[in-house]
């Protein structure tokens, strides 16, 4: 790909994130084009439908909370920091309108896209490991898995409210079995 039909595509991802986040998944291609600074046309040539463009956000997205799953994992800080540090970053509520639209979708349209299941499955895998590690070291309850975190995850990030961190931040402490934390 060109690198203007590159930075093209990605303004156009960018801007379809920011539309989506404001205005919800069945936004009009118009305003993502206006928001891009490009014409229709150039939208549709880049993704010929809504759900192409929706598979793009949403791989996008995906490889964002992989990324911030690794910084967390490379910190050095352990585990159960890790943990705590990657479910503060997912939770932000600058990311949450734009996982509360995706999480509207229909959950077979997201078995379609290979990218997005591979990748999140990676990293359940991974989080599960830093969940057993933070376990294995007693710097975490017992009974809380990584599905638990993914479900609360879903919870803060999908349905922000005005004190969502705060709440996020009380669950974390109430998981965490570090003793700096009480």
């Amino acid at each position: 790909m060109r690198a203007d039909a590159r930075r093209n595509r990605d303004r156009i991802v960018e801007a379809a994130r920011a539309v989506v986040a404001e205005r919800g998944i069945d936004a009009p291609m118009e305003l993502i084009a206006r928001r891009a600074e490009v014409g229709v046309g150039t939208v549709y040539r880049r993704f010929p439908d809504r759900h192409a463009l929706i598979a793009a956000m949403a791989d996008q997205y995906i490889h964002e909370i992989a990324d911030a799953l690794t910084r967390a994992e490379e910190s050095g800080d352990g585990a159960m920091a890790a943990v705590r540090s990657f479910v503060v970053w997912c939770g932000d509520q600058g990311r949450g309108a734009l996982a509360a639209a995706l999480a509207d979708l229909p959950q077979e349209l997201f078995e379609e896209m290979r990218e997005f299941v591979t990748v999140r499955a990676n990293m359940v895998e991974r989080l599960e490991a830093l969940v057993a590690t933070a376990q294995e070291r007693g710097e975490m309850r017992a009974d809380v898995g990584a599905d638990d975190l993914m479900a609360l995850l879903n919870i803060f990030a999908c349905h922000p409210t005005p004190r969502g961190e705060h709440y996020l931040r009380i669950m974390l402490d109430g998981i965490d079995n570090s003793s700096r934390h009480h």
